[in-house]
């Protein structure tokens, strides 16, 4: 496969991926401002498979730029060894705010089995806005010995919920 190619995904990949995103807490979330200057920020995560979903104020930038502009991008790098040997993960994909309250209250319960120590999303009014990630484009990298080795996939049309049965 030639460099910038992909292909579609597959359950082995879903598999490591998810295990990845599983692990993982913090993710660095780029869009795009309305000057064109991307804008990259840390925020927490809450995995579903490979639907992410995370909170911001509804007054900050990064709520106005997805407003305006819902495509994203994710990355996620966790360490594996002393080596400088890791793993992380790149995604793109589309931005939606979750207004359903069953599903809110759903990822609620998700947060409080996942991280006790950790407060719910409860968004309050108007203040907080929860958010959904959803990946069109899957990037695996590993990195070892300072080289790094990406293996890129479309996740399809139907997003990540069509390959659920894969997880």
């Amino acid at each position: 496969m030639k460099v910038g190619e992909s292909q579609p995904i597959h359950g082995r990949a879903v598999t490591a991926v998810v295990e990845v995103l599983d692990r993982e807490r913090l993710m660095t979330l780029a869009c795009n401002r309305p000057d064109g200057w991307p804008q990259a920020t840390t925020v927490g995560y809450l995995n579903e498979g490979l639907n992410l979903y995370f909170i911001v104020a509804r007054t900050s930038q990064k709520f106005a730029n997805l407003q305006a502009d819902p495509r994203a991008s994710v990355a996620i790098r966790c360490e594996s060894g002393a080596t400088g040997a890791g793993v992380g993960i790149s995604m793109a994909g589309r931005v939606s705010e979750v207004t359903d309250p069953q599903t809110v209250e759903r990822l609620n319960r998700l947060v409080i089995e996942r991280y006790p120590q950790v407060h719910v999303y409860c968004p309050s009014g108007s203040s907080v806005a929860v958010l959904r990630f959803r990946p069109a484009i899957v990037s695996a990298v590993g990195v070892i010995h300072g080289r790094s080795d990406a293996e890129t996939f479309t996740v399809g049309e139907a997003g990540p919920d069509s390959v659920s049965h894969l997880f």
